[in-house]
Order: structure tokens, then sequence, then C-alpha cells
């Protein structure tokens, strides 16, 4: 019956394991691999899209990923000058915004308050036009019915003069681009950037300059190539790309292979909301107010470039009149607090997976713990110290079932010796030798089980929450988020699982003894290559439970024994 406890959580474990990598599957936008949902349905061929047409009648399709200079090119009908355009860069406190007069669009946002992962002298960048990254905000004007083009994110805008900085005691900076006549209607777009915020408010106004009634349709979208993002680890990998959210179908990631594939299945129409292009740690997203339909798209738009958005029909607006249309722009880090303030689920960008339920309140006593600790290495250290006070019981439970096992080991192990050419019997005298003892073989497994989803939850809000970036914790670790340099929390680590290994009692079975110090052994390797706040939360998981069991297993008169593996 001991072997049959030590099968089973052994079973439990390489459950949880499976479960954990379908998960993890799930979370970086593939499909599961051991229960997949229904299959994705193909997005249809006449789905709305922008590219319904662009100045001069050429598709925004035609856009390449190579930059501006190319992408205007692309829009210059045969035989015409180019038409000029230029880029102005404003600032606040916390951004640094670069717009093109082409279209209005936001083209590159730097980050103040957050280093580069790959070269931390200097800022992180988002949104950027460069060679090796095309990542864009965008809006524009589309006809509802097949009508004359009117002003898109092609069409070049007149910049109004204004500030470029935010002022000393200024709380608001504003820009506004201006497009010319674009069969009979002109679009004015005033982005209002605020102090401490990553979120711009977009005010577009659609004028009919025209003689004649027209009903035109606002997309919004945001555009981007596949790539990585640069500096994240190659061990373990993060969702990058399109997701969107409605009341209807919640918060939908979509991977780029899939929609390669043209395996999108994704809300049409909503009224509620948004759109956003996912990465680790960091999202973008266009926010529209309830109760304004829209239609939702997810398209490819060229080799490597991806586009997700949303149309918002227009009423008919008659000759002399104008519409006003509000929207929202964040571009920022997925700071859980600030994310919830701005829209209905859009704090889901900051992915916890299928343990969202448990993730979010260890999140919030994580953030709590820190508003007092002023240190997240610490802050993970108390909470994870807390956990073990709540679950103390529980623990006490398994470790007083385990050394009753201990206890009852060698006349076990005498026992399986002398009735080994007999397997029922020996069954019999097992289960004889439990009542006596009053065992209970299965009575450390099901404390231990009700742990593992709070402890892969709190994997999860460590692995995917922002604070912990550039983060120093003590002496050699100036970021949490990164691999310990020097390798000394894995090192550590691995010490502390040998030692927690060695106090288990070694099964009878060769085969199983070895397994009791392969399977922790590797899970130690792949701590080498994970960040150095989620090491430190395992050492002290491992730490804790080392000297609980320890106290435990004195207390029910079984001294702790240390058993080193024989291979």
């Amino acid at each position: 019956m001991n072997d049959i406890r030590r099968t089973i959580l052994w079973v439990i474990f390489g459950l949880s394991l499976v479960m954990l990598w379908d998960q993890w599957q799930v979370y970086n936008g593939r499909k599961p691999t051991f229960f997949p949902g229904p299959v994705a349905t193909a997005l249809p061929a006449d789905a709305p899209s922008p590219a319904a047409s662009a100045p001069d009648g050429v598709p925004t399709a035609s856009v390449s990923a190579t930059g501006a200079g190319t992408a205007n090119a692309a829009l210059v009908p045969q035989g015409a000058a180019p038409v000029t355009h230029e880029r102005v860069t404003v600032q606040t406190d916390v951004l640094k915004v670069t717009f093109d007069t082409e279209g209005g669009s936001v083209v590159r946002t730097e980050f103040l308050k957050h280093a580069d992962m790959t070269d931390k002298s200097r800022n992180f960048v988002l949104l950027d036009d460069r060679k090796d990254l095309t990542y864009l905000a965008q809006t524009g004007l589309i006809p509802a019915d097949g009508g004359a083009a009117l002003p898109t994110h092609k069409t070049i805008m007149t910049l109004a003069p204004g500030e470029r900085a935010l002022a000393d005691g200024s709380q608001t900076l504003e820009l506004r681009f201006e497009s010319a006549e674009v069969g009979g209607v002109k679009l004015a777009k005033t982005y209002t950037l605020t102090r401490g915020s990553y979120a711009l408010a977009v005010k577009h106004e659609v004028v009919n300059v025209g003689a004649t009634p027209v009903a035109p349709q606002l997309y919004l979208q945001l555009l981007r190539d596949a790539s990585k993002p640069p500096g994240e680890s190659s061990f373990y990998s993060t969702f990058t790309g399109p997701a969107l959210y409605t009341d209807a179908r919640k918060y939908q990631k979509v991977d780029f292979a899939d929609i390669d594939k043209n395996k999108v299945d994704i809300e049409k129409t909503a009224q509620n909301g948004y759109v956003a292009m996912v990465q680790h740690y960091f999202a973008s997203a266009w926010l529209l107010g309830d109760g304004i339909k829209r239609d939702l798209f997810v398209r490819k738009v060229d080799a490597n470039l991806y586009a997700v958005g949303m149309i918002a029909p227009l009423t008919t607006i008659a000759p002399g009149a104008r519409q006003t249309v509000n929207a929202q722009l964040f571009a920022g880090p997925q700071e859980e607090n600030v994310l919830e303030a701005l829209a209905p689920g859009l704090e889901l960008v900051k992915d916890y997976g299928w343990l969202t339920m448990l993730a979010k309140p260890l999140y919030w006593l994580l953030d709590q713990l820190h508003k007092i600790i002023n240190n997240w290495g610490w802050s993970i250290v108390a909470l994870v110290l807390l956990l073990k006070i709540a679950f103390y019981w529980l623990n006490a439970k398994a470790y007083a079932s385990m050394a009753k096992m201990k206890a009852v080991n060698p006349r076990i192990t005498e026992m399986r010796e002398r009735l080994k050419d007999n397997p029922q019997q020996m069954q019999q005298e097992m289960m004889r030798i439990y009542r006596e003892e009053k065992v209970n073989p299965m009575g450390g497994c099901f404390p231990i089980m009700i742990q593992i989803p709070v402890f892969i939850a709190l994997y999860w809000v460590l692995l995917a929450s922002v604070e912990m970036r550039n983060t120093p914790w003590i002496g050699w670790i100036h970021d949490l988020s990164s691999p310990d340099p020097f390798y000394i929390l894995p090192i550590f680590m691995t010490l502390t699982t040998i030692l927690q290994t060695s106090l288990n009692p070694a099964p009878p079975d060769p085969m199983q003894a070895k397994m009791m110090w392969f399977m922790p052994l590797a899970f130690s390797v792949m701590f080498f290559f994970f960040p150095a706040g989620l090491v430190l939360y395992w050492i002290t998981n491992n730490v804790l439970s080392i000297a609980q069991q320890w106290v435990i297993n004195t207390r029910m008169g079984v001294p702790p024994k240390f058993h080193l593996p024989k291979f």
C-alpha cells in the first residue's frame, strides 16, 4: 500500500505537469495539446476590414513592413511625386510619443520609467516603426456603402501649432491633426496626453464638407509584425499577439499562426469591449465606450504584418454637419490596478491563464504586502510565509500521515521481503498492518492536492507581473524578472530540493527510488533559466516545507533521517 500511495502521488504530480503544460500552451496562444477545445472556424472572406479602400483606390494590404517610406510610396499613383509627411515627438513625465502626419498615426512609444531588457541604459520602446519591428496604432474612415474614398491612416494631415512637452504644472497636452477634404469629408484627430498616464484620449471629428450626405465608418487598428519581443527567455515563452474582449466571449487571444491558417474564431460584432496587442509585461489597446456598435476583425495584412481592430459605423452626416467619436489608445505596462480602472476586462491582458480566479487575489495580497515592505523580493517571501501559515493544518495532517508511514515502513519492508513470492498475502498483510497502526496511506495526498493550484497560480502571478521587471531584491539580484547572474539562487534551490527529497524514506522498489530523485532534480535544473523572483518563491516554499516537516516528524516521535540516492 505504501507503494500504491507513492504511485498515486507520482500520477498526481504527472497529471499536474500535463495540465500545467497544456494550459501553458493556451497561455501562449497555442492550441491545447491534451484537452483541445472546439474547432475554430475560418474568418469569412467578406469580414469587415479597414482595408476596404485607401487613397487612389490602393488597398492598405499593399503596405509593406519595411517602414514608413516604403509604405507611403506604395500608395503613390504611377507618375506622381511622393507626398511628404513628417514626424513629431511629444513628451510627458512617463511617455515619449512619436506621431506621423501621415494619417495622424502613433508610430513610436517610449516609456521613460521602464528600461530596455537588452540594454538597460535605454528606455523601453513598445510601438515602433523600424527595420526589425513594425508596430503602429492607426485610425481612419471607410465608406459604408462602397462610395468614394475617405480620409484614412494614409492621408496626409496638418498638425496644428502647440506645445510639444508637458509643461510644469500642466496636467494635459494636446495635439490636433486635420486632413484635407477627401470624398467630401474632413477628419480631425485630437490626442490628449495626461500626466502620469499611458492612455491617450483620441477625439475623432468627422465633418461633411460636401453637398451630399455621407455614411462613413470609423476604424481603429493596431498593426504589428510577428516578431517576439527582444530579451525574451528561450527556455519559457509568453504570448505575443492580438487579443479581444467582449461581454459575450470575454477574453480571447489569437495566435499569429492561426491567422496565417485562417483559423480564427472571434466575436464578430459587439457593443462593448476592446482590441489589443499583447506581449510579456506590456500591451496596447483601442478602447471605445460601451453602447457603440462595432465590428471586430483580426487579419493578415502582409507577409509578416497583422492587424487587430474594430469598425464603428457612424450615423449619416448631412452636408455641413459633423459627428464626434471619442476613443482611447492605451500603450503601456500591464499594471493591474491601472488596467482595471481604464476599462472592464482590460486587466486580463495580464494573463494568468486558467487560474485567474486564484491568481488575482494572490496578486492583490502581494501588492498589499509591497505597500508595507516596499521591496518586491521580501514581499514574495512574506506572501509564501502567509500561504504556509494559511495551509499549516493541511500540511500538518499530510506530514503527520507521512510520519506514521515512516514509522511503520520497517515493518512493511520486512513483510514485503518475507512475502515477495506471495503478492496476494502480501497485500492482505499490508492492510492488516495499516489497520493496526491506524495509518491511512492516502492521508498525505489530499492536503497536498488542495494546495497545488494555489502555488501554480502564484507562479503565474510572479511570471506576469511587470512590477518584477528591472526590480532589485538584495545584493547581486538587480532584476527579479531575469535569471540570477551568478546562479546562486538556483544552486540553493537545488540543495533545498535535495534536502527535502532526502527526508522522505526511500521506496523499496529500486526504480521508484531512482524516480524519486530524478524528477525533483530535473525540475531544479529548469530553475537555472527562470527569473530570480520565481526561484526565490520556490526556495522560500522549500525551506518552510522542510522546517514544518522536521518539526512535525519530531513531535510524532519519528526522528528525521536523510536517505541518499542509490544508483
